[in-house]
């Protein structure tokens, strides 16, 4: 029982401790532009989208 008494204000310091980071999180704004990073992956700089350049496979040595 004992215990609790130390385990009890640690979990509630833990959870205000993350409570007070995703807050401030909020405030920096880090969730304001969602898309953007979706965008930023698909797009190189302003050339336009990513395209794979298909490439011819490997010859296997196995002839039939």
């Amino acid at each position: 029982m004992i215990d609790f008494f130390f385990l009890v204000p640690i979990a509630i310091g833990m959870g205000l401790a993350g409570l007070a980071s995703f807050m401030w999180t909020l405030k920096s704004g880090q969730y304001d532009d969602l898309e953007g990073a979706a965008q930023r992956i698909l797009f190189e700089g302003h050339e336009g989208p990513v395209v794979e350049e298909k490439r011819p496979a490997p010859p296997t040595g196995i002839r039939t």
